[in-house]
């Protein structure tokens, strides 16, 4: 055998052996990947987190969630309270997310499985971005895959499918604190409404010792023992609904949410309505609302909760559209409804015709009227 010809076949040995090496590796990796956290030191650092972001289909964050003044805050809100508890549960869920297997490596196909690069206007897949003590942790959350997503680690090549499943939301409304109010129907003493257009009103509570007596015009009396609503400022010739009717809604103020926030400059409430709400331990809560478009806005003051105003300061919330129906209703709704123009003629003729003839000219009652014998056979 030439020397030249051994030597080459050493070479081929060797490249034999070494690839044979590589894919030995290869397969050991994807074994060894299986089960562990897609990423790995998330968990020792979540009490050391100060912001979250999201972004999906832009180069910037579309929501920012940081620690500022020693609370979590909502960027895109102005700043507002965020929801700690969902800012915490996504923070566990990629802690505790993990690799069930490989998947591909070329960015051509990352599309296809909602990981391609999130600024893309067409990107499926959300990054979600984690500012800690060790550094930033990046991760794009991919489209659903049995019961996980597909996931990769920013600036890496490599995908996976993962398990539990990530659900991202993008908009900054999400995030925020969203508790407003939560009085309780028997707190109400009153609720004094100005409409932007048309004459005001008060409702107001009817002690269980008085409701009996009533008010006139005010609406038919509660039943005795209970607190009822009388209504003040009924228009001349009109009535009062009963008490029942009048009541305001027990879910009216009661665990009130907001969908969204904005600056109050953002919203015109040049034609607003003022509802104020009088509660038995003296607390006045005003609130200004104003329906633009599809959204129903509005603005709080209270004169004996300092929390609730710092909360509301300078900020216009939008709340679900029957929850502004209950509290901003109509007066026309706590009235008796107005006779129709047919109705008025029927009851009309009805007392005209009953009072035509007098009772003695009945022919029942007639003293000279003799009866009628019965037929004979």
């Amino acid at each position: 055998m030439s020397r030249q010809r051994f030597i080459a076949l050493i070479v081929a040995a060797a490249l034999a052996i070494s690839g044979a090496l590589y894919l030995s590796a290869q397969r050991n990796l994807q074994r060894g990947t299986h089960g562990t956290a897609l990423v790995p030191a998330l968990a020792g650092e979540l009490d050391t987190v100060t912001a979250l972001s999201v972004r999906r289909g832009s180069a910037a964050p579309t929501v920012t969630m940081h620690e500022k003044d020693g609370r979590w805050t909502v960027a895109e809100r102005g700043d507002y309270p965020a929801d700690v508890a969902k800012v915490r549960k996504l923070l566990l869920a990629l802690s505790d997310a993990k690799v069930v297997e490989e998947k591909t490596s070329n960015p051509a196909n990352f599309p296809v499985i909602g990981v391609e690069d999130p600024s893309s206007p067409t990107a499926t897949g959300a990054e979600i971005s984690v500012t800690a003590r060790d550094g930033k942790h990046a991760v794009i959350i991919g489209k659903p895959v049995g019961g996980g997503n597909f996931a990769r680690l920013s600036g890496d090549n490599l995908s996976y499918s993962i398990e539990p499943g990530i659900s991202v939301e993008t908009e900054p409304r999400f995030w925020i604190d969203s508790r407003l109010l939560d009085v309780a129907l028997g707190g109400i003493r009153s609720i004094e409404v100005k409409p932007a257009a048309g004459p005001a009103y008060t409702v107001h509570r009817v002690i269980a010792a008085a409701a009996g007596a009533g008010t006139a015009g005010a609406g038919p009396a509660a039943p005795k023992g209970e607190d009822g609503f009388a209504l003040d400022g009924v228009p001349p010739g009109r009535k009062a609904a009963d008490s029942v009717q009048l009541a305001p809604s027990p879910t009216a103020f009661s665990g009130l949410t907001a969908d969204d926030v904005t600056r109050v400059g953002d919203i015109d409430f040049s034609k607003a309505t003022v509802a104020t709400v009088t509660l038995s331990d003296g607390n006045a809560i005003t609130m200004t609302g104003a329906a633009v478009g599809d959204k129903h806005w509005v603005q709080l003051k209270a004169s004996k909760n300092a929390a609730l105003d710092a909360k509301a300061a300078g900020r216009a919330f939008d709340i679900a559209g029957y929850r502004y129906d209950e509290v901003f209703r109509p007066l026309e709704q706590l009235l008796v409804p107005k006779q129709t123009p047919a109705a008025k003629k029927e009851s009309a003729s009805a007392t005209a015709g009953g009072s035509s003839r007098h009772p003695a000219a009945s022919p029942a009652l007639s003293p000279n009227k003799k009866p009628v014998p019965a037929p004979t056979s």
